[in-house]
């Protein structure tokens, strides 16, 4: 074990600064990270094994305790929730004989919990020794824990056809579907590798930032900065070395575009990233890519040979003097704060993926202290179609304040989920009719994910957009059949608790006392005071250093707003206070031991 940990370190060049790679190949390889291979990589790359010690403690995907040979991570978002992972969670537990979080006696599986891992479309849905299995029932669970008795590997498990597109190609032999089911100018197909990069070489950095400008691009994230003017900070900024960084994060559940992008649009996403370079003067990209997208790199890594090959990448590129940009990718290792900029940088130099005080921002300070512009997926694929095409003709598509189009991803209670291609402008009715889901079937719709709004069929007619409703991508439809509070609201807070790095007083503490005061009402415990203080508790999250505590309050304060009736239904009506607490449930136990009566 020492010299295979050995090598690891070796192969990153004993970079403390790489310790993300080094711990993700131990952990593929031996299963978990014991102490003594913590010691040891402490040791190697000159660090405290405290240091160490952090970053693997904060992911969900290392473990200091062995996980199986086979380790199973299943899906527990709203939507697999919807479409009937508690069955599938009850297979699995009774055919292992084990509850999640275990492993089973002889160590050959271990079962475990996971975040939305970008499978909204196709629910429920589990990550098994980094293999994809959609579509889950139990009937496929006895199947698969047989095949795992019998000792088969994990390909020789899919009993299914694989994936439509490049899912079936042979660097990725996936069971996933793409399910696109609009598409538009930024997924259109005709798109020809290298033409962009060619069209650069006869522009000046500055003309391609003009370009963006004047495209009123903005980016794709969901904060909405104006890519451009990002660009034209990050140029301008001093600094030896500039970076690209290009963030496939996408942990927000129920978004799962960007999965889709980097199976079937990776060129031109890849050829965002050489733009970015060019124009801020940045000779190094980095693709920081969740962990549960790990089936892709194989595939990911042929094109990014390809383009070497052809000179895409590399130095001199096309013959232009000076022009030297390469891509490497960087993965994550499971956790949804990282989508935040400045915790994604921090992921990436081997630390925990705790966000970073603001200012300096990225484009003046950011990975290795050295100006860095991230962008996102979606973003920098639009940005090849906006130099091939013009920043004009961008501009004709969406609204003045929001331009271009927005990649959608539609999970839940609908008859086709998938990717949609929309022009910003598009209603929340236009979107239903499209996905098969009619706006009287319809009890509400999560806009954004959990961070975002929950809204109600008297918003149906809002609007996609900055102006109105600005989203990054998802939209979970929820039918009249969910309970809005059990069913979405209940696990995004959950959610918001389980992802919370912790650094905040505000986030560590608060989403959790929320949820509380929800489990309060749902055991029909709850009094008005209980909706005040949701309110008032609500407000001070804002205070929190990063989106995803500022925003962990929205599940319950959207619905709050847009759903009171549902909270005030299931409140002790003609009842000032409630604590909860039940003197004589907090003596049974005693009183059973001792054969003593309570007496009050």
């Amino acid at each position: 074990m020492k010299t295979g940990v050995q090598k690891i370190v070796e192969k990153y060049g004993k970079d403390k600064t790489r310790l993300m790679d080094i711990l993700i190949d131990v952990q593929t390889e031996y299963g978990y990270i014991p102490h003594e291979i913590t010691v040891q990589i402490a040791e190697d790359l000159g660090m405290s094994e405290v240091d160490v010690d952090q970053t693997i403690s904060f992911y969900h995907f290392f473990s200091q305790k062995p996980t199986g040979k086979y380790h199973i991570f299943l899906n527990n978002s709203a939507v697999a929730n919807m479409m009937g992972r508690a069955e599938v969670a009850h297979t699995f537990m009774k055919e292992l004989g084990i509850r999640f979080g275990e492993v089973t006696s002889d160590g050959l599986v271990g079962l475990f919990d996971t975040s939305c891992i970008g499978m909204n479309d196709q629910e429920p849905a589990a990550i098994i020794n980094n293999q994809i299995f959609t579509r889950l029932t139990p009937f496929r669970v006895k199947e698969i824990v047989r095949d795992i008795r019998e000792g088969k590997s994990i390909h020789d498990m899919v009993v299914a056809d694989y994936g439509d597109g490049q899912n079936s190609s042979d660097l990725i032999k996936s069971v996933v579907a793409n399910n696109i089911r609009k598409i538009g100018p930024i997924l259109e197909r005709n798109f020809k590798p290298g033409q962009v990069i060619e069209k650069i070489t006869k522009m000046t950095p500055e003309q391609v930032i003009d370009e963006v400008k004047k495209s009123n691009m903005r980016g794709r994230g969901g904060a909405g900065f104006p890519t451009g003017m990002k660009w034209e900070f990050c140029r301008n900024a001093a600094g030896p070395k500039k970076y690209i960084f290009c963030n496939a994060d996408e942990g927000e559940p129920g978004t799962f575009k960007d999965r889709v992008i980097l199976t079937e649009r990776a060129r031109l996403l890849f050829e965002g990233m050489v733009i970015a370079g060019y124009a801020v003067g940045a000779d190094e990209g980095i693709l920081y890519l969740r962990h549960e997208y790990k089936y892709l790199q194989a595939y990911l890594e042929s094109i990014l040979k390809v383009a070497r090959e052809a000179n895409y990448l590399g130095k001199n590129i096309l013959g232009k003097k000076g022009f030297n940009f390469d891509i490497r990718i960087q993965f994550g290792a499971g956790a949804y704060v990282c989508g935040e900029e400045s915790a994604l940088i921090e992921s990436a130099e081997g630390k925990r993926g705790e966000p970073r005080d603001r200012p300096p921002f990225p484009v003046e300070k950011g990975y290795l202290d050295m100006p860095t512009v991230v962008n996102n997926v979606e973003t920098l694929c639009a940005v090849v179609k906006v130099v091939l095409n013009g920043g004009d003709w961008y501009k004709s598509f969406g609204t003045t304040e929001s331009t271009g189009t927005k990649l959608l991803s539609v999970s839940g209670d609908c008859k086709f989920p998938g990717v949609y291609e929309v022009v910003w402008g598009f209603s929340v009715n236009d979107i239903l009719d499209m996905v098969g889901a009619h706006a009287e079937d319809v009890q509400a719709v999560q806009v954004g994910g959990p961070s975002g709004a929950i809204i109600g069929p008297n918003e149906f007619n809002r609007i996609l957009g900055y102006e109105d409703l600005a989203t990054g991508g998802s939209l979970i439809i929820i039918g009249h059949n969910r309970d809005i509070l059990s069913d979405i609201v209940l696990n995004f807070m959950e959610f918001f608790i389980d992802e919370s790095c912790g650094s905040c007083s505000t986030c560590r503490i608060l989403p959790t006392l929320l949820r509380n005061k929800l489990l309060k009402i749902l055991d029909a415990r709850g009094v008005k005071q209980d909706i005040d203080d949701i309110v008032a508790w609500g407000k001070i999250l804002k205070a929190s250093r990063c989106g995803l505590g500022q925003t962990a309050a929205n599940p319950m304060l959207s619905s709050l707003k847009n759903f009171r009736h549902l909270y005030e239904k299931k409140i002790q009506k003609n009842k000032e206070y409630d604590s909860g607490f039940d003197l004589g449930q907090a003596v049974k136990e005693s009183c059973e031991a001792t054969g003593r009566v309570p007496n009050f």
